[in-house]
């Protein structure tokens, strides 16, 4: 996954030198609530729900002539997650509840292609793929995990021009994690081999505002 960030970020340089323009994008926005459950049996599962909340960010994006622009972004999200699970191993076969605090961190490279109106109005559409890095505290053990995983986006909006440097961005957007969390991950205990080994899937989708600085190359 480091090396599909690499190389992607590496392909973004070598068209540097071809861009018209560089945007510094700015991101504030509202992500929905998520579910996400696992089961490994009667006696190992987990059941919970990732909170709704804010999110914000920022981007540096390089616009190619005639092919769009290519987009380094960073987003950070901080929620909890109240969970209801179950594992003999550690937990003697009860049935707990834990409200975790989860902080989301996404890590992108998104291509995008705009479709300009006029001056004044840019629609666009665009994918993404970058790692999600979760980190996620226990807090009535104060136990700290920590994971990445690969991440895949897709998004599209519009760019508002408001005078020539400045647009205002409004867009939706879907961002998933692959087996993102784990009952390894919310409830082992420090031991490789601790806690559930079954996954769910992560799939986020929220609405983001925010700036648009262009920066126009000689």
């Amino acid at each position: 996954m480091k090396k599909i960030l690499l190389i992607s970020f590496l392909i973004g340089l070598s068209q540097i030198g071809f861009s018209q323009e560089i945007r510094l994008n700015t991101y504030g926005g509202y992500v929905f609530k998520d579910r996400v459950d696992s089961y490994y049996s009667r006696t190992s599962y987990f059941e919970g729900q990732i909170q709704d909340g804010g999110r914000w960010g920022g981007g540096i994006e390089y616009l190619i002539p005639d092919r769009g622009g290519l987009e380094i972004k960073y987003l950070r999200q901080n929620t909890n997650a109240p969970t209801v699970y179950q594992d003999g191993t550690n937990s003697g076969g009860q049935v707990q509840q834990t409200d975790f605090d989860l902080r989301l961190n996404w890590l992108m490279v998104d291509g995008t292609r705009f479709f300009p109106v006029n001056q004044l109005i840019e629609p666009f559409a665009g994918l993404g793929v970058g790692m999600g890095i979760f980190s996620l505290t226990n807090p009535d053990t104060n136990n700290q995990r920590s994971t990445t995983k690969l991440a895949l986006s897709v998004r599209g909006g519009i760019n508002l021009w408001l005078v020539d440097n400045l647009a205002f961005r409004a867009q939706a957007s879907l961002m998933s994690a692959v087996q993102s969390i784990g009952g390894g991950f919310f409830f082992g205990t420090g031991g490789s081999s601790a806690g559930l080994s079954t996954y769910s899937s992560m799939y986020q989708f929220g609405f983001d505002g925010g700036l648009v600085f262009r920066i126009p190359q000689n």
